[in-house]
C-alpha cells in the first residue's frame, strides 16, 4: 500500500503536519516510535500546554532568536493568530495570560492533545504507535520508510518531524539527523538552549545562595568588552550547580554560544532592583542612616532585597550583623548599592543538551524553502519542528514554530504528492 504523505514523529509539528496533509486530501500515515502522541505537548507549560503567544508577529519572531526571521514567509501563510483560530475551531477554548501566553481554558494539556488526535481520526489519518523507523530510502519513484520490524512502506512525500535532542524522555533522541544527512542536508552544530547554567564561583560552591529565588530582576550576558549583549527581566534562582529560572533560561543560549567560541567563562550581570537608579538608592540609604544612626545597618536596610541576599552582600562588604548605621562609611554604602545594582559573576558552562528544554542547531535552514518547508536538495521531502535549526524562548514560541512549520510541511507535502501522482499515472 502506498501513501501520499508519511509523517514521522508525533509531536506538535508532526500532529499538525498530519492534519494539514489529510485536510488537503492526502492519504496520510503518522508514524510514532513511542506509546503516545503529543508527549512533549502534554508536559509543556507545566502540563497546561502553552499553545502559542498572542503578541504581534514581529514580537513573536523576536522571541525566536535562533533563526526566527526565517519564519516570516511561513507566517504569511499561517501564523500565531491562525493557531488560535485553529484550536478554537476545534472547540478548544483558549485564554491569554502574562506576556501574551495562550493556554487552554481547561488548564490541561490533554485538551489540546486530544483535540489534535480527534481531528486526525476524523480525517482518517492512519496512526502507527510503538513503531520505530530504522531508515528512510529516497528514490525518484517512491520514497520508502523502513521500520525496525523491517516492514517497508512506500510514500510519495515524507515529512520528518522527529524533534531535536532536548527532553529525550519524550522521544526526541536525534533520530532524524541521519535521515536528513542521507538526503544531503547539513546539520549545524547542536547545543543546549533554554538550559540552566553552571558556575564555580565561591558562593555557588559553598552553597551560600542555594535555593534563593529572586523576583523580577534584570540579568545580562556580557560580551568580551563587558557590554551587555542580551538582558532579560524575569525571575531567577541560585542552585547547587549555578543558576536557573526564566531569566537564566532566556540568557542561556547567548552564554552557550560564547563558550562555543572558546571563552572559558562568561560574565553575567545581575541588577536586583531594576526600577531604582543607583544614585537614588544611595540617597535613600544615606537618609535612613541620618534618621536612625543608632539602629543596626542590617535592620535599617532590611527588606530592600531578600534576606539571604542581604546577608550575603553585607558579609561581602565586611559589615557585621549588629554594626551601627552611624559607623558605616559612605564608601561602604556605595559599594553595597553597587552590588545590589551591578553584581557581576561568572558562569562556565550549562547542563547538557539532554537536560535543556530546546535544541539549538539542526537541519540548516539555508537548505529549506521558507514558505513550504520543502527540502531544496530532495524532491518530496519536508522538515518541520525542532529538527530544524530554529529555536525560541519558552513561552509558547517553540510550539508556535512547530505548529506553523508543521502546517506548511503537511500542506505542501500533500500538494506535491498529488501533483506527483498525477504526472506518474
Amino acid at each position: 500500500m502506498t501513501y501520499d504523505v508519511i509523517v514521522i514523529g508525533g509531536g506538535p509539528s508532526g500532529l499538525m503536519a498530519s492534519i494539514a496533509a489529510a485536510e488537503h486530501g492526502a492519504k496520510t500515515m503518522l508514524i510514532e516510535k513511542g506509546r503516545k502522541l503529543g508527549k512533549k505537548l502534554a508536559i509543556s507549560g507545566g502540563g497546561r500546554c502553552n499553545v502559542t503567544n498572542r503578541l504581534p508577529e514581529d514580537e513573536v519572531i523576536k522571541h525566536i532568536p535562533g533563526n526566527g526571521r526565517f519564519l516570516y514567509s511561513a507566517f504569511s501563510v499561517f501564523n500565531n493568530l491562525d493557531i488560535i483560530d485553529f484550536f478554537e475551531g476545534m472547540g478548544v477554548q483558549l485564554k491569554e495570560e502574562d506576556y501574551g501566553r495562550m493556554f487552554p481554558v481547561s488548564n490541561s494539556a490533554k485538551t489540546v492533545v486530544n483535540a489534535l488526535i480527534n481531528k486526525m481520526d476524523e480525517l482518517g489519518v492512519h496512526v502507527k504507535l510503538n513503531t520505530p523507523v530504522k531508515a528512510v530510502h529516497y528514490d525518484s519513484d517512491f520514497h520508502t520508510v523502513i521500520l525496525q520490524s523491517e516492514e517497508k512502506i512506500e510514500t510519495n512525500s515524507i515529512v520528518i518531524a522527529v524533534g531535536g535532542k532536548a527532553v529525550p524522555h519524550t522521544g526526541s533522541t536525534g533520530d532524524g539527523y541521519p535521515w536528513a544527512k542521507k538526503a544531503g542536508h547539513t546539520i549545524t552544530e547542536l547545543y543546549p538552549t533554554e538550559v540552566a547554567l553552571t558556575s564555580n564561583e565561591a558562593f555557588i560552591k559553598d552553597k551560600s545562595l542555594q535555593g534563593l529565588s529572586l523576583r523580577d530582576i534584570s540579568l545580562s550576558v556580557l560580551n568580551k568588552k563587558n557590554k551587555a549583549m542580551i538582558t532579560h527581566r524575569m525571575d531567577m534562582i541560585f542552585t547547587h550547580f549555578g543558576i536557573s529560572g526564566p531569566a537564566v533560561l532566556r540568557c542561556s543560549q547567548f552564554v552557550v554560544k560564547e563558550l562555543m567560541k572558546g571563552r572559558e567563562r562568561v560574565p553575567m550581570h545581575l541588577d536586583a532592583l531594576p526600577d531604582k537608579r543607583e544614585d537614588q538608592l544611595i540617597q535613600e540609604i544615606l537618609q535612613l542612616v541620618d534618621d536612625s544612626p543608632k539602629k543596626s545597618f542590617k535592620n535599617l536596610v532590611k527588606g530592600i532585597v531578600p534576606d539571604r541576599l542581604l546577608t550575603f552582600l553585607l558579609t561581602k562588604n565586611n559589615v557585621s550583623e549588629d554594626q551601627k548605621a552611624a559607623n558605616i562609611s559612605k564608601e561602604i554604602i556605595r559599594n553595597f548599592v553597587s552590588d545590589i545594582k551591578n553584581f557581576t559573576f561568572y558562569v562556565n558552562g550549562s547542563l547538557p543538551l539532554e537536560k535543556a528544554f530546546v535544541t539549538g542547531g539542526g537541519v540548516s535552514i539555508k537548505e529549506i524553502v521558507p514558505n513550504t518547508m520543502q527540502s531544496k536538495l530532495m524532491d518530496r521531502l519536508y522538515f518541520c519542528g525542532e529538527i530544524l535549526d530554529i529555536h525560541g524562548y519558552t513561552g509558547g514560541y517553540n510550539i508556535t514554530s512547530a505548529l506553523v512549520t508543521g502546517r506548511l510541511a503537511g500542506m505542501n507535502a500533500a500538494f506535491e504528492a498529488s501533483a506527483y501522482s498525477t504526472t506518474t499515472t
